[in-house]
């Protein structure tokens, strides 16, 4: 959600900070804004800007702003929680005197009382956030303490939620303090210069060096130091890792849209994905796995947490796990999982599945699974973030970033690194031989090159999205690893169009989504490869049942396969590839397909309306 900038060092300030602001801005936001801490002649009191709408709205501010120049500075995206989108809720925020300013992600569960308790003391709020107590509190502090870190570490205390604090005081030039519990933050490391950011992004113009913060910790940066300590007072250990990509790969890099740039990457994520699994004697190989084949050898169950695109790609990881390991595999949405009492114990692995490693709601279920002694696995793509910290084993995707917030290749890597997990299971428990496993990797590594023919080939899904762009409705259908697809389809178009879009199980049809079909109603179905246990045959009665009701067919059919031919009134060809692998390839025309037609409506395609990339609270 709300994006986060802090700055120490030898540049202009706001130059730093608005160009992570820029870098954030995937994440999604409704309003802006910037800290600086002048020094010198200027020193005292805090240099400020706020603006709702996008950041050209808080440029134009600025323009006119006439703000002193800074070394030290503090800005902020906000996704709107408690109060409207406005200026006057827009961070930062500041005490009665301007000397605190305060940039927030996060809630604060306490707000309320908190801000009642400075009320009776006279303290006048100017906006509905739960942001401000903590300005006013870190100021009644350093009424107390000259010592920023200790009045932020102090008030952090109090507070009750899932936050991310950025902090500066006007008194104290080239210092900047922040803090996190259940909400991102991550430091980097400079020459002569550190900052803060809610994504490695925020910083990436100017290094790659960057440092984890854990739970409850107070993080202080200045020009040549970066200091990490508990809430408890204590100093705390960090780890120190390296970003394997660099602004280059943020960039656009000659497309109308970053969405369209990360579905033409989608060939080398899930070649990069699969690079490197191989041990010398041609094991599988997780290099982040850090359970022994013992511990895997005494799971008798996994169950799946995720959220939004990520559960559709734990769907389709079910259909793999249970038919590679033989062991039950369940899927829940993580803003569920907790609260109906799982049953769990030592023998239930849970993976959880984020492209941010920040989902506020999958992270609290990975809490709850450690707390029952399952153990925890964590699919992601950021290193350094929470969720991979907190497991007891991790695989990344290696996607590189991924910035619209509509996924493209997080769902296709996520699916490939649950194959992966599958495969290494089954290597543990001895459920496939080794020549067995080394061949479904074999076909793994074709699968780029399948997902780069249905690129080269994309105008036809142009072509069809401008011929469908009036449409108000359209329904997707599927059956095995295709129901999943359906899903996931789906969604693109909801998120990115804004019209009704439903994906539905094929066989679930007369039971009720037939009633949907009217004259003219376009359908997607994704065929089943020939050969599934009949599900083609079965398939090809729903499209005749829902053909004859007036609907206009689109199958996604693979290279050979005519059966279909008769009953569609278009046809979308995918290379052949295995029935388990048919996600990565069906999946990538209705991507191209919701993109052209979200822009032919004239919508954002990167930032959907309503819609943040990473959602960092419940």
């Amino acid at each position: 959600m709300c994006g986060i900038v802090g700055y120490v060092g030898h540049r202009q300030a706001l130059e730093v900070v608005m160009g992570g602001l820029r870098r954030l801005e995937y994440r999604g936001y409704d309003s802006g804004g910037v800290a600086l801490v002048p020094s010198g002649d200027t020193a005292g009191t805090t240099a400020w800007a706020k603006k709702a709408g996008k950041l050209v709205n808080l440029g134009g501010v600025l323009e006119t702003a006439d703000l002193p120049e800074a070394s030290t500075g503090i800005g902020h995206t906000r996704w709107a929680t408690h109060g409207a989108p406005n200026d006057r809720n827009a961070h930062p925020h500041l005490d009665a005197t301007e000397r605190v300013a305060v940039v927030h992600n996060g809630i604060i569960e306490n707000f309320a009382v908190l801000r009642t308790e400075l009320e009776a003391d006279g303290v006048e709020m100017r906006s509905e956030t739960d942001t401000e107590v903590v300005a006013h509190l870190v100021a009644a502090e350093l009424n107390r303490t000259p010592d920023l870190t200790e009045a932020v570490r102090l008030v952090c205390r109090r507070l009750e939620g899932a936050f991310t604090l950025v902090i500066s005081d006007a008194q104290q030039p080239g210092v900047v303090v922040g803090a996190r519990r259940n909400s991102p933050l991550v430091v980097g490391r400079g020459e002569g210069e550190n900052f803060l950011g809610s994504d490695v992004a925020a910083f990436i113009d100017y290094t790659r060096e960057a440092v984890e913060l854990g739970q409850d910790q107070v993080v202080t940066i200045t020009a040549d130091d970066i200091v990490v300590i508990g809430f408890d007072g204590a100093p705390a250990e960090t780890r120190t890792f390296h970003v394997d990509w660099d602004v280059s790969a943020a960039d656009k890099a000659g497309y109308d849209w970053f969405m369209l740039k990360e579905i033409n990457e989608q060939p080398k994520a899930v070649a990069d994905t699969l690079l490197g699994r191989h041990s010398v004697d041609g094991l599988l190989q997780l290099d982040e796995m850090r359970l022994s084949d013992d511990e895997l050898r005494e799971v008798d169950k996994i169950i799946i947490i995720a959220a939004g695109t990520s559960m559709y790609a734990a769907l389709v990881a079910k259909y793999a796990i249970e038919h590679w390991t033989r062991v039950a595999c369940e899927v829940e949405l993580a803003s569920e999982f907790r609260y109906r009492d799982p049953i769990l114990d030592r023998g239930t692995l849970v993976v959880t599945i984020s492209q941010s490693g920040e989902t506020m709601d999958t992270l609290m279920a990975i809490r709850y699974a450690r707390q029952q002694r399952a153990r925890v696995l964590s699919i992601c793509n950021t290193n350094g973030s929470t969720i991979p910290r907190e497991s007891d084993a991790v695989i990344y995707t290696h996607a590189g970033p991924e910035v619209a917030v509509a996924s493209t290749k997080g769902f296709l890597t996520q699916v490939v690194a649950c194959y992966l997990l599958a495969l290494y299971i089954a290597q543990a428990k001895g459920t496939k031989y080794g020549d067995e496993i080394a061949s479904i990797l074999a076909e793994l590594h074709q699968i780029p090159q399948g997902i780069q023919r249905l690129l080269d080939e994309s105008d036809q899904m142009r072509k069809l999205a401008a011929d469908l762009v009036g449409s108000r409705s359209i329904l997707f259908l599927g059956r095995h690893v295709g129901y999943p697809v359906a899903l996931e389809g789906a969604l693109k178009l909801k998120e990115l169009a804004y019209i009704h879009a439903e994906g539905f199980a094929a066989g679930e049809l007369k039971h009720g989504p037939i009633a949907l079909i009217e004259e003219g109603l376009p359908v997607f179905v994704i065929v089943p490869p020939k050969g599934r246990d009949q599900l083609q045959d079965k398939t090809i009665s729903s499209i005749q049942e829902i053909r004859a009701r007036g609907a206009r067919t689109i199958c996604l059919v693979e290279d050979g396969d005519d059966d279909v031919v008769p009953f569609a009134d278009h046809i979308i060809r995918l290379p052949r590839v295995p029935t388990l692998m048919q996600p990565l390839v069906a999946t990538v025309p209705l991507q191209i397909f919701a993109c052209e037609f979200a822009e032919l409506l004239g919508n954002d395609v990167d930032q959907p309306r309503n819609l943040a990339k990473s959602v960092t609270v419940e």
